[in-house]
């Protein structure tokens, strides 16, 4: 049997292996004109592209807030269905030049930073489509659990138009979320 790391202690061996690594994939711009108060608060994750650190998570979350210090704290949750047990990652992100860009870098384990681009973004930030430093890293996210069809297959035809390899996309289970412990 295979030796399943705690998510986030893959996501903080994710952040060990993109040591600096806050570049851009080819052909794809982060949003300008960016709002970080808009953008503050709890994220639905609707699809990613697979990852080891949230292999086998369902109900997966981002929640973004100020840091008092500077910065923005990120917590990350999600339900581990083989576990039955909810597993959660802190980490922190910075601008990575400025805060009217959505480029940001961010780190679950100290000095270790990755590039989280916010590529697409609806007017009023009720959904957004996030990448990593290079095209293997995707992620739809919501405001709300559910993303209606049409919203979904235009922010897959727009991932797929940059390269990304839509149809590796996990679609997250966000239906009847068990109980908190």
């Amino acid at each position: 049997m295979p030796i399943r790391l705690p998510w986030f202690l893959c996501v903080c061996l994710m952040s060990l292996g993109l040591l600096g690594c806050t570049g851009k994939p080819d052909n794809v711009q982060p949003v300008t004109s960016f709002e970080l108060p808009r953008y503050l608060g709890k994220w639905y994750e609707i699809a990613r592209l697979p990852h080891s650190f949230e292999e086998g998570l369902s109900h997966v979350t981002a929640e973004y807030r100020p840091r008092e210090e500077g910065g923005i704290t990120v917590t990350n949750r999600g339900f581990n269905q083989a576990e039955s047990a909810w597993e959660e990652a802190n980490g922190k992100a910075f601008f990575v030049n400025d805060s009217n860009t959505g480029h940001l870098k961010v780190s679950f384990f100290g000095p270790f930073y990755a590039s989280y681009i916010v590529m697409q973004l609806d007017d009023n930030y009720q959904h957004a489509l996030v990448t990593g430093p290079d095209k293997d890293y995707l992620w739809i996210l919501s405001r709300t659990p559910q993303l209606p069809e049409p919203v979904v297959q235009e922010l897959v035809a727009f991932a797929a138009q940059k390269g990304y390899p839509v149809d590796e996309l996990i679609y997250v289970d966000q239906q009847d979320p068990p109980v908190s412990k």
